[in-house]
């Protein structure tokens, strides 16, 4: 059989951001590896709840291609499977388990996992109850690779006989996301997806800090949040926004709100895809605090941390702007220059070669172009 030179991706989602935010990572990380020469297959179940909010149903740097159900997904795309250079399965994907025994069984290239939800998922395999990945199938991978790194990383290989663990946080496209010259008439901002585990920090961290500054504006955008919360009337709710908007929405704002699901913080070494993107913006962070955020941005020169209200008014009320500019363009700086696209991109190639069994370039399964190399989409 020949070996084809494709990478083929089956995740969550890819076409729709909303309610998730594996979409902004993996079209990141693929762009990255569309500018690094490489052809990319994306194969996604056609969810209701996306179909009706696709905000990419044609992607540009990648084919992109939906499946009703595994049967569907065995039937068109077993050849390309087996022919790919490497097939990498997403963390929640519906069927998870099936579909990473059809790859196991099918895919004569590396074989590689890829967990956006790490905390999570080891808790549950721990009782056998994630739905989208066995703890049998972890050992049968060439490789895993995690959101989260620290000693995540060794719990898989220690716990579940991971091979090789490798972290692969989440990235930036810097062409997409740069300061914007608008006003910034949003005081502090948080974009995120409604979470019962983060909800609490939203409340301390941004809800009661608009209470007590009532005279400034704030803003909260995601989707599913609950229609029986309550929120000040400073505090703007915006139900979804695509990506092509997010730069638009860090630059309105003078601050910007991170905030960590509880598995991620308690793990740590977690850095979320909006944590990039605010920074690649230009907009000062204020952010909850977790082991590993250290070796991202330093904080009090890249980012503020805040673990009070009162925290955070003091930063609203004493950091001059003159100050907030000089932490955001460190963090900019610090992003671009660690955390963009390509950079992971090329992250994802070592740690493929590497699978592959050496890191001889001649003989490299997957071996890049270049940087602004481009290959047919």
């Amino acid at each position: 059989m020949r070996r084809s030179d494709e990478i083929i991706f089956i995740g969550l989602s890819i076409t729709s951001s909303w309610g998730n935010g594996h979409a902004s990572t993996y079209r990141s990380l693929i762009r990255g590896l569309h500018r690094r020469g490489h052809k990319v297959l994306f194969l996604e179940r056609d969810q209701p709840w996306y179909a009706s909010n696709r905000d990419a149903p044609i992607l540009p740097f990648c084919q992109s291609r939906l499946y009703v159900d595994v049967e569907e997904l065995r039937a068109r795309f077993t050849p390309r499977i087996r022919a790919a250079a490497a097939v990498i399965v997403g963390s929640y994907v519906d069927d998870g388990r099936s579909v990473c025994e059809w790859v196991l069984e099918h895919a004569t290239g590396v074989k590689a996992f890829y967990d956006i939800d790490t905390p999570v998922t080891l808790a549950k395999l721990r009782d056998d109850s994630c739905e989208y990945l066995a703890a049998s199938q972890v050992p049968e991978f060439d490789l895993m690779l995690s959101f989260t790194g620290g000693p995540t990383l060794q719990r898989l290989e220690r716990d579940f006989g991971a091979r090789c663990a490798r972290p692969l946080y989440c990235s930036v496209d810097v062409d997409q996301h740069q300061p914007k010259d608008v006003r910034r008439d949003i005081e502090l901002g948080y974009l995120g997806t409604y979470s019962v585990d983060r909800q609490p920090a939203l409340e301390q961290l941004l809800n009661e800090p608009a209470r007590r500054l009532p005279k400034r504006r704030f803003a909260v955008v995601g989707a599913q949040y609950p229609a029986h919360l309550t929120w000040p009337k400073n505090v703007q709710r915006i139900d979804h926004m695509a990506p092509g908007s997010h730069a638009q929405f860090y630059g309105r704002q003078r601050f910007t709100l991170n905030l960590t699901r509880a598995d991620m913080r308690k793990a740590g070494y977690s850095p979320s895809v909006r944590l990039f993107e605010a920074a690649a913006c230009g907009t000062p962070i204020i952010s909850d605090e977790w082991v590993g955020l250290s070796d991202v941005l330093e904080p009090g020169k890249e980012i503020l941390l805040a673990s009070s209200t009162d925290d955070v008014t003091r930063y609203l009320d004493e950091v001059s702007d003159e100050q907030a500019r000089q932490i955001a363009i460190a963090a900019r700086e610090r992003v671009c220059a660690e955390h963009s696209s390509v950079h992971r991109a090329e992250e994802l190639e070592r740690y493929l070669n590497a699978a592959r069994g050496g890191p001889d370039r001649r003989k490299a399964l997957i071996s890049g172009a270049g940087e602004h190399a481009v290959a047919a989409p």
